[in-house]
C-alpha cells in the first residue's frame, strides 16, 4: 500500500447529533467497553481453567472471546478519547490501520459459521463428533477464518489508501471505515466503492448462507428427536449461538435495508456492531450455558478464597 496522500492526518467528526452530550456518552461507552472487557476475559479464563471445557464448542467459543475483546478495541479507545475532550485527530497511517483491523477482525463473522458448522456435527452426527472435530481441523478452520479475514482486510485497505488525500480530511464517523473516508479522496474511487460493497456484501452473504445451511439440517435434526426433552437438549445447546448471531448480523442487515443513508441511524448501527454486539456475546454464553456459569462460579470461589488468604 503506498503513501499517496498529501494529509498527515484525519479529523474523526464523532457520533451525528451528538453534541453536548460527550460526558454522558463517555459514562455509557466506558461502562460498556470495560463490561465487554472484563465479561469475556472471565469467558475465556472459566474455559482455559475448566478442564471439562476442553472440547471442540469451546475451544471456538473461547476464541470467539478473544476476538469479542479485540473487535471494539478497535474503535472504542480513540472514540473514549476524543469524547474525553482530547483531540479528534488520527494519523495517515493510524487511519489506514484502524481500518485495517476492524475489517480483519470484523470478518471473524466467519467464525459463527465454524461454530454453526461445528454444532451440526455434534447434533447430526453425534457418535463421529470427536472424530470429525479433532485438534487439527479445528485449528483448520481457525486458519482459513483468520486467512479469509486478513485477505478481505488487505484489499479493502489496499483499494482505500491507494487513492490520493489532498483535503478535506474530516471523517464522518466516530472511526476511520470505507464509506466515511472514501468521499475525502482526490481522485476517482468509484472502482474503490464497488469492490468496497462486492467483497462485503459477499462475504456477509456467503458467511450467513453457510450458516443457514448448518441450521437447517440442525433443525431437520432435532424434528427427527422423538422425546420433547431430547428436542429440548438439542436446541438448547443452539439457542445461545443462534441469539449471538442475530446480535451480529442485525445490524448489518438494518444498514442495508434502509432506503436512503441516514446518518445518525448509520452510527447507532455501528456502535451496537462494534461495542454492544461483544458485550452482548458475554451476556448470552454466560447466561445461556450451565457449563460456562458452572466454571465462572469456580473461577470466582478461587478469587475469593486467593483474597481471604
Amino acid at each position: 500500500m503506498g503513501n499517496h496522500s498529501l494529509l498527515n492526518e484525519f479529523i474523526l467528526l464523532g457520533i451525528p447529533q451528538s453534541e453536548g452530550l460527550e460526558t454522558v456518552l463517555l459514562v455509557i461507552f466506558s461502562s460498556i467497553y470495560l463490561f465487554t472487557l472484563l465479561g469475556n476475559l472471565l469467558i475465556f479464563t472459566a474455559i482455559i481453567s475448566s478442564s471439562t471445557l476442553h472440547t471442540p464448542m469451546y475451544f471456538f467459543l473461547g476464541l470467539l472471546s478473544v476476538f469479542d475483546m479485540l473487535f471494539p478495541s478497535v474503535t472504542c479507545p480513540k472514540m473514549l478519547f476524543y469524547l474525553s475532550g482530547l483531540s479528534r485527530a488520527i494519523s495517515y497511517k493510524g487511519c489506514a490501520a484502524q481500518l485495517f483491523f476492524y475489517h480483519l477482525l470484523g470478518s471473524m463473522e466467519g467464525f459463527y459459521s465454524v461454530m454453526a458448522y461445528d454444532r451440526y456435527v455434534a447434533i447430526c452426527h453425534p457418535l463421529r463428533y470427536m472424530v470429525i472435530m479433532k485438534p487439527a481441523v479445528c485449528v483448520s478452520l481457525v486458519m482459513v477464518a483468520l486467512l479469509v479475514g486478513c485477505l478481505q482486510a488487505t484489499t479493502l485497505t489496499s483499494f482505500t489508501f491507494q487513492l490520493t488525500y489532498c483535503g478535506p480530511n474530516q471523517v464522518d464517523r466516530f472511526f476511520c471505515d470505507i464509506p466515511a473516508v472514501l468521499p475525502l479522496a482526490c481522485t476517482d474511487s468509484s472502482l474503490a466503492q464497488r469492490v468496497g460493497s462486492i467483497n462485503v456484501g459477499l462475504l456477509a452473504l456467503t458467511l450467513l448462507f453457510s450458516v443457514c445451511v448448518s441450521y437447517t439440517h440442525i433443525g431437520i435434526a432435532i424434528l427427527r428427536i422423538r422425546s420433547a426433552e431430547g428436542r429440548q437438549k438439542a436446541f438448547s445447546t443452539c439457542s445461545a449461538h443462534l441469539t449471538a448471531i442475530l446480535c451480529a448480523y442485525g445490524p448489518v442487515i438494518i444498514i442495508y435495508l434502509q432506503r436512503t443513508p441516514n446518518p445518525l441511524l448509520g452510527a447507532v448501527v455501528q456502535i451496537l456492531n462494534n461495542i454492544v454486539s461483544p458485550m452482548l456475546n458475554s451476556l448470552i454464553y454466560s447466561l445461556r450455558n450451565k457449563e460456562v456459569k458452572r466454571s465462572l462460579k469456580i473461577v470466582f470461589q478461587i478469587a475469593i478464597f486467593s483474597v481471604q488468604e
